[in-house]
C-alpha cells in the first residue's frame, strides 16, 4: 500500500486521485468472478455486471501511433462479452486527444440518468473538515460488518442509484466477496430506524476515496448525504489518513465544497451503454 499523503499541493494530490481509482479496479478484480487487464500502458476491468461503472478501463498511457489500434481490441474485449463499459481519462492519460478517439470508436460522452460526461476531481485536508454541517437528529449511521449487512447497503444503494434488479443482485455478489478487504469499507445510514443512504471508502494511492455516496429519493436535501461522507472520512482520520478524495459529478460539488473539497482537476467519461446505446442500468 502506498504511504499516507501528507502534501496536499496539486503535485501530489492530482496523481494520488488517479491512484486510488485505479486501486478501485484492483479492488474490483480481486472478486472471483472478475477480470483484471493491467499493463504498463493500461489498466482494465470485468465484473460482468451489466453496468457501465463496473466494467471499464481507469488508466491509458498509449503511444499516438498504437492509440487507435488499442483502443480497438479494448474496446472489443468487453463487446465479446456483452456488458457496457466506461473509458474514463485523467491528467495524466496519453495521448491527450484519447477522449475524442474513443468518440470515433463508438464510445459517447453525454449526460444521461445516473451516468455523467464529466467529473471532477475534489480532495479535501481531513484536518480542516466541515464538521458542523446540519443533519437529520435522527439520523444514525453504521457499519456493515456482515453480508447481512451488505445486502442491506446494496438494496439501499439500488433504490439510491436506480439501478435494474440484475444489476443490483450483480453488486450484492460483488461486494460480498470484497468484505474481507480492509481497503473497502461501507456505511448505511438510517432515518428513524429506515435504511436510507450509503457511501463506501476505499483506502489506496496514500489517499481516503469516497464512492457511492446515495440517498434514496424521499430523503434527499436533508443534509444526509454529506453527513455520510463526513462518518467515512472520519474514519480514515481516525487510521491516520491526512487527504480524503472523490470524483463529483459538477451537481453535486457545491455539497462537496461545504464539507470543505476543492476541485483539482478534472475526469473524462465515455461509455458504450450496449447495441441500442440505452444506459443498462434503466
Amino acid at each position: 500500500m502506498s504511504p499516507i499523503l501528507t502534501d496536499l499541493s496539486p503535485e501530489a494530490v492530482i496523481p494520488a486521485l488517479e491512484a486510488n481509482l485505479c486501486e478501485l479496479a484492483r479492488m474490483f478484480g480481486q472478486s472471483p468472478t472478475a477480470v483484471l487487464h493491467e499493463t504498463p500502458e493500461l489498466l482494465a476491468y470485468l465484473t460482468g455486471i451489466p453496468h457501465p461503472v463496473f466494467n471499464g478501463v481507469v488508466r491509458a498511457h498509449l503511444e499516438p501511433e498504437e492509440a487507435d489500434a488499442r483502443i480497438e481490441q479494448t474496446v472489443a474485449w468487453f463487446l465479446a462479452r456483452g456488458v457496457p463499459m466506461a473509458w474514463i481519462t485523467g491528467p495524466s492519460t496519453r495521448p491527450s486527444n484519447l477522449g475524442e478517439r474513443l468518440k470515433t470508436h463508438g464510445l459517447i460522452q453525454e449526460d444521461r440518468p445516473g451516468l455523467g460526461a464529466e467529473d471532477l476531481g475534489m480532495a479535501v485536508d481531513l484536518l480542516a473538515l466541515n464538521e458542523a454541517l446540519p443533519a437529520p437528529s435522527e439520523l444514525t449511521i453504521r457499519p456493515v460488518q456482515d453480508e447481512a449487512g451488505c445486502r442491506l447497503w446494496n438494496d439501499v444503494a439500488r433504490v439510491a442509484f436506480e439501478v435494474s434488479p440484475e444489476v443490483a443482485d450483480g453488486c450484492t455478489r460483488l461486494y460480498a466477496s470484497l468484505l474481507s478487504s480492509p481497503s473497502l469499507r461501507h456505511w448505511v445510514g438510517y432515518l428513524q430506524a429506515e435504511p436510507v443512504a450509503t457511501c463506501s471508502l476505499l483506502l489506496g494511492g496514500g489517499v481516503a476515496g469516497i464512492y457511492t455516496v446515495g440517498t434514496i429519493p424521499e430523503a434527499r436535501r436533508q443534509g444526509i448525504g454529506a453527513a455520510m461522507v463526513l462518518e467515512a472520512l472520519q474514519a480514515a482520520r481516525a487510521m491516520g489518513y491526512r487527504a480524503g478524495i472523490l470524483m463529483a459529478a459538477p451537481m453535486g460539488v457545491g455539497v462537496y465544497r461545504r464539507i470543505g473539497f476543492t476541485v483539482y482537476c478534472k475526469f473524462g467519461v465515455y461509455y458504450w451503454l450496449g447495441g441500442d446505446g440505452a444506459p443498462a442500468a434503466a
